[in-house]
């Protein structure tokens, strides 16, 4: 409530009642100039008028004081859970928010922060709290109380608001970590290539010791190294093969020690391909001829060499070679000396012409063995005594011609198997009965022999058949009619996605693997997929940052894709393994703020403790948590055993008191009485 002040509420324009005191003022002050009898009592009576018509009053506020308003942050972020603060962070946090509640005229918010935000790296707390403190008037805010271990990476160096910023630091001074960090690496690197990633390893307590250091590549041990604590060591590793390479490092636990979590680090360098080489050979000019030459030019990342045999060797027409136009096929180039430079081989309606010998076919065969790959386009030509089939390539090939080809119309199908592999899974028009595709009209009949038919066409005689030799990779398509899906035949079909998936799977993409396990990570989830031919996944074990481990079960989300979805509040390397295949994944950073330093500091948050007259404080336990008192602004706000916030100024008006001064009785016998004694003076 405050004190009693003038106000007024004129019954009369202003302007008005001031001409009115203006010429009654100035007639009474020309009659007392002139001596006029009763002029001064004019004088004051024009004035009570004047002074009433203001309607003066006394008046005051009736205000109710509002409460302040303090901030409890409450750091579980990664660096706490690992070193095994959590259960004194929160009794500590306990203990100074029922203390806070017990204060008169004092409203406390808490916040917990447990999970790194999606977008930044390390412990943010001060976005959050501004964000709590966002709708709360400046004067209202008595302060805030952080508890945390330190690890704090967003504290401002300026003060956030006009309140002290008190925290509270859980750990002891005397931690001991030895942590290993990565100083240079490089984000990308080419299939094959070397790279060179700079490491340190850190530990207060044993400089310029030397250590030994493990490096793994995608979870495989493949060098041990002799670090000097507190150097940069300089660590050459190969880029093994396309998308994310994992390199892992690692120092072995040392006694005392407060974590093992960041005795590793990890960095990711993501695999990129030179353009790949693909050789296509076209046995005869046909229909379909260019439909897998428009295909492969139109990837950017492949480079193709193609080559269509229009005159074999036996063709004599007495023609003098310096006048043909056509480019000799340069067989022992390509089939012996830079046979290893291709990663794929199409051979494209390709029948025994005497163009390539029995050797070079050898020498394909072999090539395919060591991690080759060779797919077949077939058609007619693969059923006759001409065969591709019938040279040492045979060997290699999935299936045998029986001799007959069907001519008569079909609809390719998916077959059961091929619902589950990656090549043939949700092509587009597959999952409706029959397929929404055109039809074809010639089949090589044959007898698969290995590997695994995706595709079936007319007397479910098998279509599209895949395999594995060896080191390399075989397909075969025993129909050439795929072109008129490419000229839009009768509704076409998917032959794009179809044949680049052929192609990039011939080629080894990971992403076409049919049995493979994986890490998918985003939005604060991780997915773990499992990719098989089998009716069923087996269960995975994940393996936490911290080393927790968890069985999960997966579920069939479409036909050869078996998923799970699990929280990830920690940054850091996760592990997924079934007992055949194991997977990595990185969550956050590949070397996060947060793992880098798990020792409790008072020095990250000493400036803007000190910006607003704070204090940040070690309390190991609840019982020694400070005393709190409030405080006037501008008063001290931390003593030895007891840190102060800022009481609040701010109030609410809940009404208004007022004492009218010419209201009533008395106010009219007033005005009253100041015109009679005019008559009075004049009377006498």
């Amino acid at each position: 409530m405050t004190d009693f002040e003038f106000a007024f509420s004129p019954y009369l324009p202003v302007w008005l009642i001031a001409l009115f005191a203006v010429v009654g003022l100035g007639l009474a002050g020309f009659g007392l100039a002139r001596r006029v009898r009763g002029s001064t009592l004019r004088l004051a009576a024009v004035a009570l008028f004047a002074v009433a018509l203001l309607n003066p009053a006394l008046q005051r506020e009736v205000r109710e004081p509002l409460s302040g308003i303090v901030a409890v942050v409450v750091d579980r972020s990664q660096s706490q859970r690992t070193a095994g603060r959590v259960e004194e962070t929160d009794a500590i946090a306990a203990d100074v928010i029922a203390r806070l509640e017990a204060t008169p005229q004092l409203e406390v918010r808490t916040l917990t922060v447990d999970r790194p935000q999606a977008d930044r790296d390390g412990t943010v707390l001060f976005e959050p709290l501004a964000d709590l403190l966002g709708d709360v008037p400046p004067d209202r805010i008595a302060g805030a109380i952080i508890v945390t271990d330190g690890q704090v990476h967003d504290a401002p160096a300026s003060a956030p608001f006009n309140a002290p910023v008190h925290a509270l630091i859980t750990g002891s001074e005397d931690e001991r970590d030895r942590r290993v960090e990565i100083v240079a690496a490089p984000r990308f690197g080419l299939v094959g290539s070397e790279q060179t990633i700079v490491v340190t390893v850190h530990d207060a307590s044993a400089e310029g010791a030397a250590v030994e250091l493990s490096v793994r590549a995608d979870d495989q041990l493949t060098e041990q190294r002799i670090a000097t604590i507190g150097e940069p060591l300089a660590i050459t590793v190969d880029i093994g093969h396309g998308g994310d390479n994992f390199y892992e490092f690692e120092v072995a636990p040392v006694d005392g020690e407060l974590t093992t979590v960041n005795n590793a680090a990890v960095a990711i360098v993501e695999g990129v391909r030179e353009n790949l080489r693909v050789l296509l050979v076209s046995g005869e000019p046909h229909a379909g001829e260019r439909t897998w030459r428009n295909l492969l030019k139109s990837d950017a990342s492949v480079d193709l060499v193609h080559f269509t045999i229009l005159r074999p060797p036996e063709k004599q027409d007495g023609t003098p070679i310096n006048e043909l136009s056509l480019i000799a096929f340069p067989t022992r180039e390509l089939f012996s000396q830079k046979i290893d430079e291709f990663d794929l081989i199409v051979f494209d309606r390709y029948h025994r012409r005497n163009v390539l010998p029995a050797l070079y076919f050898d020498n394909i065969a072999q090539y395919v063995l060591n991690g080759g790959a060779v797919l077949v386009a077939a058609g007619p030509d693969y059923a006759g005594a001409r065969s591709i089939y019938h040279t040492p390539l045979a060997a290699t090939l999935p299936v045998a011609p029986s001799g007959g080809i069907l001519e008569q119309p079909f609809r390719p199908t998916v077959s059961a198997l091929g619902k589950r592999h990656p090549v043939t899974r949700d092509l587009p028009g597959s999952e409706e009965d029959p397929p929404a595709w055109s039809d074809w009209f010639r089949l090589v009949e044959a007898v698969p022999t290995a590997g695994e038919t995706v595709m079936t066409g007319a007397g479910d005689n098998p279509l599209l058949v895949l395999s594995r030799e060896g080191e390399g990779r075989v397909a075969t398509m025993l129909s050439d009619h795929i072109w008129l899906w490419a000229r839009g035949f009768d509704g076409g079909g998917p032959h794009v996605p179809l044949m680049r998936r052929l192609s990039h799977w011939l080629m080894k993409e990971p992403e076409l693997e049919e049995e493979a396990l994986r890490l998918i990570t985003g939005n604060g989830a991780l997915v773990i997929q499992r990719q098989t031919l089998a009716d069923s996944a087996a269960p995975v074990t994940l393996t936490t940052p911290s080393g927790e481990t968890q069985e999960l079960t997966l579920e069939e989300a479409e036909p050869g894709l078996w998923r799970a979805t699990v929280d990830t509040p920690d940054m850091g390397l996760y592990r997924a393994t079934d007992g055949v295949l194991t997977a990595l994944g990185h969550v956050g950073p590949a070397n996060p703020l947060e793992a880098r330093d798990l020792t409790s500091t008072t020095e990250k948050l000493q400036p803007v403790a000190d910006a607003t007259r704070g204090s940040v404080r070690r309390v190991e336990t609840a019982d020694a948590a400070p005393r709190i008192l409030m405080r006037p602004d501008g008063r001290s706000t931390s003593g030895g055993d007891w840190i102060g916030l800022k009481r609040s100024e701010a109030s609410e008006l809940t009404g208004v008191e007022r004492v009218p001064l010419f209201a009533g009785l008395l106010g009219l016998a007033i005005l009253l009485s100041a015109l009679s004694s005019t008559w009075w003076r004049e009377g006498r």
